[in-house]
């Protein structure tokens, strides 16, 4: 009886061991299963990161018709129409998988065939660049993710800015939206034609205006403030941009005569980026003589 007491015992116990062995191998396997799942999933997450809003196509709003300077995309600076001179500049980008100029004037469109620019005719109801850009993007057959509006009024627009804008909107999945500032000069403090902004500690956008912002009790440029100038420069999810025709005008869009409030009235989120650049954009035919000596003075041809 002792014996097979005995002999009882001893299997038990060899069953017993057999089956922690076993439980450990399962549990290595299982261990090493749940390792690569887990780095597989790291991977794919890492890939999605790294393919978040990659594809981006650079737009060149352009329009004949201005109440401010008529034609203006057509002047010349130094011998260059002013489209052309930004289209080279826009070209200098490292983001952008490609570039096209969108307009209603056929002027404009032979002008940009003839130094090698691809060009998406749109309707001369577009308000805006923004929703020319838009009605540009349907167009395409390619997808694009990101699509940056690039104004045709900066012919020195630096390439570096164009990067800047587009990275900033890949890195902050709650935008929809990029822009670009700079130093405001304080002879242009009142002047309607240099938009001014507004960020928060984030670097979101809070306002934009023509007029001076902040303003102070005085009423005068304050040199000491760190005032911020408005690029024109823009990027947008394109998600969004599909969508931003059928948002109706807002108050402060409509009173500012700024797109930008329309974006930020409906609550969605824009991210801005500080920039070193001289603000040289073509608002009016006296602009053009400031900028040829500009770039005359830097030896820019």
């Amino acid at each position: 009886m002792n014996s097979m007491s005995t002999c009882f015992s001893s299997s038990s116990s060899s069953s017993s061991g057999t089956n922690s062995k076993l439980w450990i191998v399962h549990g290595l396997v299982a261990g090493a299963a749940i390792t690569v799942a887990a780095g597989a999933y790291v991977a794919v997450s890492l890939r999605r990161t790294s393919n978040f809003r990659s594809r981006v196509i650079g737009i060149i709003p352009a329009r004949f018709a201005s109440t401010r300077f008529e034609g203006k995309p057509l002047v010349h600076i130094l011998g260059k129409p002013m489209i052309q001179r930004t289209w080279e500049r826009a070209k200098m980008a490292t983001t952008l998988d490609h570039i096209v100029v969108a307009t209603d004037d056929e002027k404009i469109a032979e002008c940009c065939r003839g130094f090698g620019a691809d060009v998406i005719m749109t309707s001369e109801s577009c308000r805006n660049g923004t929703e020319r850009c838009n009605e540009a993007l349907l167009k395409l057959e390619k997808k694009y993710d990101v699509v940056v509006n690039i104004q045709g009024d900066e012919p020195l627009i630096e390439p570096e800015i164009i990067d800047g804008i587009v990275k900033a909107l890949q890195g902050a999945p709650d935008a929809v939206f990029s822009t670009a500032v700079t130093s405001l000069k304080p002879e242009d403090g009142h002047d309607p034609n240099r938009v001014k902004c507004v960020v928060d500690n984030q670097g979101y956008a809070i306002y934009f205006s023509r007029g001076l912002i902040p303003f102070n009790k005085s009423g005068q440029v304050n040199p000491k403030f760190p005032y911020l100038l408005h690029l024109g420069i823009q990027s947008y999810d394109t998600k969004f941009l599909r969508i931003y025709p059928e948002l109706p005008p807002t108050p402060l869009q409509l009173e500012e005569d700024l797109e930008q409030l329309k974006v930020l009235e409906n609550g969605y989120k824009m991210k801005v980026i500080k920039v070193d650049h001289d603000a040289h954009g073509v608002d009016t035919p006296e602009d053009v003589e400031k900028i040829e000596s500009l770039m005359r003075e830097r030896n820019i041809s």
